[in-house]
């Protein structure tokens, strides 16, 4: 036990320690303490910078990851418009926040933020979080890859036309959104839809599509005629989407 002006001496001085890292910027978070290798974890984010970017979201390190090991790939995961809210069990419905459930070694680390109800994607704060997680993490910056279905899909062209250098290669899959052509000519993209989907977003996917082609970009387009909105199950379950991202680096921009 610590007890009279010792004991005081001691807390004045823990006090005056914790003072200063406060006054330095310095900020306790339990997001700072990465998961488990071949788990998938809820975190929060909260911008230092923009006091209106905060987002939960799972985060999945591979069985093989180690802070020593050679720098991991990370691949962002947007869900769709059905998994918005503020459980992020919601997430874990489709595409890679499902699979790594089952696969330990799945080979990218995962990150799948959660968008609020009523709410669609920002990429200012999507950005941001992969600045805080490429700082935190043992992760490639050069192999930083982007998908997406439905509302994610829109989200993944919204977010890779407002940074495309910041990724090697995306997957926006039956969703749609408006872009600068001109970001896209060197940026690989594997776009997937269903025949049966929307016939309005079919033939706008196709179009884009066909307009990067024509100005050659990397670009592929697989349209499962057979399926309806739901193709991402069809896509994420392919693993030559796995493959063909991580042909792909930043700093080596290849054809598509």
């Amino acid at each position: 036990m610590i007890s009279g002006r010792c004991g005081m001496t001691t807390i004045t001085r823990f006090l005056g320690v914790l003072g200063f890292l406060l006054c330095s910027g310095f900020a306790f978070s339990a997001d700072d303490t990465a998961p488990a290798p071949a788990h998938q974890v809820t975190q929060h984010f909260r911008s230092k910078k923009n006091k209106g970017h905060t987002t939960g979201y799972l985060l999945f390190l591979p069985k093989s990851y180690t802070v020593k090991s050679k720098p991991w790939p990370l691949l962002m995961f947007l869900h769709g418009s059905g998994e918005r809210g503020n459980s992020l069990a919601l997430v874990k419905m489709h595409g890679p926040p499902k699979i790594v459930e089952t696969k330990p070694d799945f080979p990218f680390v995962v990150v799948s933020p959660q968008c609020a109800k009523g709410k669609r994607f920002e990429p200012p704060l999507l950005l941001e979080l992969l600045d805080e997680l490429q700082t935190r993490l043992n992760i490639d910056p050069n192999r930083t890859y982007l998908t997406g279905l439905s509302m994610g899909g829109s989200g993944t062209w919204a977010t890779a036309d407002a940074a495309p250098k910041r990724f090697a290669a995306i997957v926006p899959i039956c969703g749609t959104a408006p872009i600068d052509q001109k970001r896209f000519l060197r940026l690989p993209t594997w776009v997937t839809v269903g025949g049966k989907d929307k016939a309005s977003l079919v033939q706008q996917l196709q179009e884009t599509v066909a307009k990067l082609r024509d100005k050659g970009a990397p670009i592929r387009f697989t349209l499962y005629p057979q399926l309806g909105h739901n193709c991402w199950d069809a896509t994420y379950g392919d693993p030559k989407i796995y493959t063909w991202l991580l042909k792909h680096s930043s700093d080596k921009r290849g054809g598509g």
